[in-house]
């Protein structure tokens, strides 16, 4: 790669990813300073594209980075009206009052929002105060200085060849240089991925743990639509086989977003977290609300969900992660978007300073006390048990003493400490020859679909010529080890249908990747149990196209 010349353009700071985290850094930046050179840097074909959330936006974040957002035509239209809570069995639910619930599980104030068309609009802000956005721009390699900073990456590499070589029809990209860079993928990105080992910003930390959330977009009969309303669920059809829930929440124009976590340390391999979404639909309670609507879009991602334990350093020389590259959720009231907001203005703020001190290249650590001890830190500190009292104790155990514990914490303190996490999501998943097979029903085409035609819903797309995006460190592997030990579990917890075992008669089964079918979730580089999947970028534009997700 050292032979290939490639442009260069310099800037102050280089951002990537046009999220929430990264706009704000961006707006923000160019607040202080309107001078600064900034760039943000989207693999989708537009900014939010590949933006999937829930999602109840809390607005501290946006209320921080421009007050007047109500003014400026900041798409936050549907502000809450009720907070549901129920517990589900197979045929009935039982509703959890809400009143001995901690103030944090409160959404009054917050809005029903898209978290793509947000984005589209803060980049509309961004621009207006001259920062650069190139969407349709994947970063694929991190570029470093003489003293082993970080100091830009590549971006805009078109027409690889399918070995991954460079051919006589490849645009080799750009370097894209900056005294800082930002790294705001989202969950499980691969540059952040790259920086937190090669820097080893995980030591002394817990390890990262995800669930997958799965999200459709239906619109419902106007008379059952109740605009403000938000729903959450435990308990059927997850039941002990793993952690996680649901979300039902009204928005604008008779429209629904019905989404489903699964927490990824579930120990079944034939645990299907796709048709648990499925399932979970024909629920009675579920079904009476969608029964005669129609789903127009699909989706889903990883989550980060290890929390305040799990957060690694956040800063290594010349860069800083901010956001879910972090991973900032707070789990118990599934959001994050507020903290990356956070996290921009605080990166922004961290590398202003330093910029305006005429430093470059170095660790930005007022960013990483800034997060650690500032309203992220303090969100994430009082619910920082849930998850792992979750994982321990199962979901009954934990919603009594994860209440209880975020109870004590709003006053400071907790009796259980800070408990750990132990195994990664990979390790967590036993052999299947120790759990029963799970048979799920079939979808019936009205309120449940097939994996493959409820991706076409996602709009993704990849050119089929470039080379896999998604790496075996071996590829004997999956058929070999994963296949008699694990039943190949990434033929089930891939939401996309990418992988797959093809068995013909005469010949010994086939490990198929699918990769025109991804949506950029992530769940295979976390879930795979020999941890032989590595997701890379494909090239910009490509994946899914999300409306308003």
């Amino acid at each position: 790669m050292s032979d290939i010349q490639r442009e260069t353009m310099e800037y102050d700071v280089v951002i990537v990813g046009a999220g929430p985290a990264g706009l704000s850094a961006a707006i923000r930046l160019k607040q202080i300073d309107p001078d600064l050179e900034v760039v943000v840097l989207e693999k989708g074909s537009e900014v939010g594209a590949h933006i999937l959330s829930g999602a109840v936006l809390d607005p501290v974040g946006l209320n921080k980075l421009i007050p007047d957002w109500k003014d400026k035509g900041a798409p936050l239209n549907v502000p809450v009206t009720e907070d549901n809570f129920y517990m589900l069995g197979e045929a009935g639910e039982i509703r959890i009052p809400t009143w001995p619930m901690p103030p944090l599980m409160n959404n009054h104030g917050n809005y029903i929002v898209s978290m793509g068309n947000v984005c589209r609009w803060m980049a509309e802000q961004a621009e207006e105060l001259g920062v650069e956005i190139f969407p349709g721009m994947a970063c694929s390699e991190l570029v470093y200085g003489d003293n082993g900073e970080i100091k830009g990456v590549v971006a805009g590499v078109f027409g690889l060849e399918a070995d991954g070589s460079y051919g006589e029809n490849t645009e080799p990209g750009m370097e894209l240089h900056g005294k800082y860079v930002f790294i705001s993928e989202g969950v499980r990105g691969s540059l952040a991925k790259e920086i937190i080992n090669k820097y080893d910003l995980q030591a002394g930390k817990e390890p990262q743990k995800y669930g997958i959330g799965m999200k459709e977009i239906w619109e419902i009969d106007p008379a059952k639509h109740k605009e403000g309303s938000v729903t959450h669920t435990m308990g059927w059809p997850l039941g002990g086989n793993a952690g996680g829930g649901s979300f039902i929440y009204h928005l604008e124009n008779n429209q629904v977003y019905v989404g489903f976590v699964v927490h990824l340390n579930y120990k079944n391999p034939h645990l299907y977290p796709y048709m648990e979404f499925q399932r979970f639909k024909h629920h009675p309670m579920v079904a009476e609300l969608l029964e005669g609507g129609k789903r127009v879009a699909y989706g889903a991602r990883a989550i980060t969900e290890g929390g305040y334990q799990s957060m690694p350093k956040m800063v290594a020389p010349g860069a800083a992660l901010l956001g879910c590259s972090v991973g900032m959720v707070n789990v118990p009231r599934i959001k994050g978007n507020h903290n990356a907001m956070l996290s921009g203005i605080a990166a922004a703020d961290a590398a202003a300073a330093a910029i305006k001190a005429g430093r470059a290249g170095d660790e930005l650590s007022d960013y990483e006390v800034e997060v650690r001890t500032g309203a992220i830190g303090k969100d994430l500190k009082k619910v920082r048990n849930v998850k792992p009292m979750w994982s321990k104790w199962g979901m009954l155990a934990s919603t009594v003493f994860g209440g209880f514990d975020m109870w004590t914490n709003t006053f400071g303190f907790s009796l259980f400490g800070t408990l750990g996490h132990g195994k990664n999501d990979a390790k967590a998943t036993e052999e299947a020859s120790k759990h029963k097979v799970i048979d799920y029903p079939k979808p019936d085409g009205k309120l449940s679909f097939d994996r493959l035609t409820n991706v076409s819903f996602a709009m993704t797309n990849h050119e089929e010529s470039q080379p896999c995006h998604l790496k075996l460190g071996d590829p004997s592997i999956p058929v070999k080890v994963n296949l008699p030990k694990f039943a190949e579990p990434a033929q089930r917890y891939c939401p996309a249908g990418v992988y797959e075992i093809v068995e013909e008669e005469g010949s010994e089964p086939r490990f198929v990747i699918n990769f025109q079918n991804c949506v950029h979730c992530k769940t295979c580089d976390i879930k795979d149990p020999s941890e032989n999947i590595t997701w890379t970028t494909p090239q910009g534009g490509d994946g899914p196209n999300y409306p308003n997700m």
